[in-house]
C-alpha cells in the first residue's frame, strides 16, 4: 500500500506543502500548455493551506475581500480544472477538496482515509486495492469512471488520544 502521508510533510492530511503544490500546478500547466489563471492559483492556494477539507463557498468567502466578491461559480469552475489535472480532488461524502501534492497516474484508484474524530484525510494508493477493485468491476461488466474509495473510522493520532479532540 502506497501511503502519501509517509513521504510527505507539511499540512495535516498528508498533503504536500502550500507552495510545493503550487510549484507543482505551475509546472504541470506549463508542461500542457493550459491557463492556470489567478483565479485557479487563488483557489489552488486557499485549499492547500487548509488542513481539512474545503467547500466551495467556504472558497469563495475565503477569497472575497473588501469590495471584491468572487462568485461560488467562478469557484466551481476553478475547481472542475484543477479536479480535471490531478491538482485537487473532490471528497464526495464531504462534498468538499482537498489538494493534491503528488503525481499519480490518471488512472490510479485512489483511497481517502477520512478521520471522524479529527476530520483528517490521508490520500493513499494501493495496487492491491486496485486490482481487486479492477476484476470486481470487470466481473461485473461495468466501466467506472472514477476509482475514489472513501473510508470512514479513527485515524491513528486520534486513537491514541483516545478519542475525538479534547477528549
Amino acid at each position: 500500500m502506497h501511503d502519501h502521508a509517509a513521504e510527505h510533510s507539511g499540512s495535516a492530511c498528508g498533503h504536500a506543502d502550500h507552495e510545493s503544490v503550487l510549484d507543482r500546478a505551475e509546472r504541470l500547466c506549463r508542461e500542457r500548455d493550459l491557463q492556470f489563471t489567478r483565479l485557479r492559483r487563488d483557489v489552488l492556494g486557499a485549499v492547500a493551506g487548509q488542513a481539512r477539507p474545503m467547500g466551495a463557498y467556504d472558497i469563495a468567502e475565503r477569497l472575497s475581500g473588501s469590495g471584491k466578491r468572487v462568485a461560488a461559480v467562478s469557484v466551481y469552475r476553478a475547481l472542475d480544472f484543477l479536479t480535471e489535472h490531478g491538482l485537487v480532488h473532490r471528497i464526495a461524502s464531504r462534498n468538499a477538496f482537498v489538494s493534491c501534492g503528488h503525481d499519480h497516474g490518471e488512472r490510479d484508484g485512489l483511497l481517502f482515509l477520512i478521520c471522524r474524530s479529527c476530520g483528517g484525510i490521508d490520500e493513499m494508493t494501493s495496487p492491491a486495492i486496485e486490482s481487486q477493485l479492477g476484476r470486481a468491476v470487470a466481473e461485473a461488466g461495468f466501466t467506472p469512471t472514477s476509482r475514489i474509495i472513501e473510508v470512514e473510522g479513527e485515524c491513528g493520532a486520534c486513537r491514541e488520544r483516545g478519542g475525538p479532540p479534547g477528549h
